[in-house]
């Protein structure tokens, strides 16, 4: 399979996980695309210097585009793949989706001081 693939399948898996699954339903709050934001702003930091200096490099068959790490274009955004972005959003997602549901869960069990 694919890193596109993949990227395809990860970001569905996510939303489902957090609106129908879990139901914490972050990505319906304000509060989770500013944080959003924030972490995206950092991805393409990062994304960024690793592809564009190719610390990192990727297989072109596994990719949108080619080999080619334009700043923009060629299926790339910030020299990184756009399969980052939605790897990105389902990595950050789920993560979030967690803690919020384990520390509702652990709320409930807890007894109110």
């Amino acid at each position: 399979m694919s890193y596109t693939q993949l990227a395809i399948i990860a970001v569905p898996v996510a939303l489902a996980v957090d609106l129908w699954v879990l139901r914490t339903r972050l990505v319906l709050t304000l509060r989770w695309w500013i944080t959003y934001a924030i972490v995206l702003i950092g991805q393409f930091a990062t994304n960024g210097w690793l592809t564009g200096r190719r610390i990192v490099t990727y297989d072109p068959s596994a990719i949108i585009g080619s080999e080619r790490s334009p700043f923009i274009g060629d299926g790339r955004l910030f020299w990184a793949p756009v399969e980052d972005l939605g790897f990105g959003f389902a990595l950050v997602l789920l993560t979030l989706v967690s803690w919020t549901w384990w520390n509702a869960r652990a709320a409930r069990r807890t007894p109110p001081d």
